[in-house]
């Protein structure tokens, strides 16, 4: 049993904004899991995976490959964008990812997300989360074919029919497009975006040392140590020997 002052939450929240078009989120995602993996109070920690979208207008399927997409929407030359690659599969490499850019299909997102809020709500939302993020940067798959989706979803223990419905009528647009509006009112504009207990906000992929000094700062002020007044004077009191007559 857990115990806490009346009005002090005893378990943590982690808020994720993040794309599963962004490479950064994939390496950042495994980070923060290693500064969690041996933290003594992991199980106290909810994570919770929010939608973003760094390309919203991007048609449901780019007729080109990923270089080609990047260097007409950054202004880049190819070749800037393959040594962005490289660096890219270094750091991924590093979190034991393997990042596949040659198989990889530029695709709208959108209904990857509509898919991860009815995984949340069926309570499978990191296992769909990770299988988005691994089929689209590490095998090539299609995350805006509806399909694959259905497969991705059912491998992690979702309903077959439920997935195609879900995607086919929309039901989950709107709670994409909430938690967009939600990351842009507190002042989300990159991915990954984490926010630890709504209070503190690490931006980017950073080193799993600090999400882990973050968490632990937040945890350190979530209970204010006990102060011991001084009166002056002894008061009545009981202890190991008995109490005060």
């Amino acid at each position: 049993m857990t115990w806490a002052p009346a009005g002090v939450a005893t378990g943590m929240q982690i808020d994720i904004w993040s794309d599963i078009a962004c490479p950064w989120c994939y390496i950042g995602k495994r980070r923060l899991e290693s500064a969690l993996a041996d933290h003594p109070r992991r199980d106290e920690v909810e994570v919770t995976w929010h939608s973003y979208q760094l390309d919203p207008g991007l048609p449901d399927h780019y007729e080109g490959s990923r270089v080609e997409y990047l260097a007409a929407r950054k202004g880049m030359s190819e070749e800037q964008v393959r040594q962005m690659f490289d660096h890219l599969r270094e750091q991924a490499a590093g979190e034991g990812l393997t990042y596949d850019f040659d198989r990889l299909v530029v695709a709208n997102s959108a209904r990857a997300h509509e898919l991860l809020h009815l995984a949340k709500e069926r309570g499978v939302g990191d296992a769909v989360k990770e299988a988005l993020l691994s089929a689209h940067f590490e095998h090539g798959a299609d995350i805006g074919d509806v399909d694959t989706l259905v497969r991705l979803g059912v491998a992690s223990g979702l309903d077959e029919g439920e997935v195609r419905a879900a995607l086919e009528d929309g039901r989950y647009r709107a709670a994409v497009a909430s938690d967009i509006d939600m990351g842009r009112q507190i002042g989300v504009t990159g991915v990954p975006f984490v926010v630890v207990d709504m209070k503190y906000a690490v931006s980017g992929a950073q080193p799993p040392e600090v999400f882990r000094e973050v968490i632990d700062t937040a945890w350190s002020e979530r209970v204010p140590a006990i102060q011991v007044v001084d009166a002056g004077t002894d008061a009545d009191a009981c202890g190991p020997e008995g109490c005060a007559t």
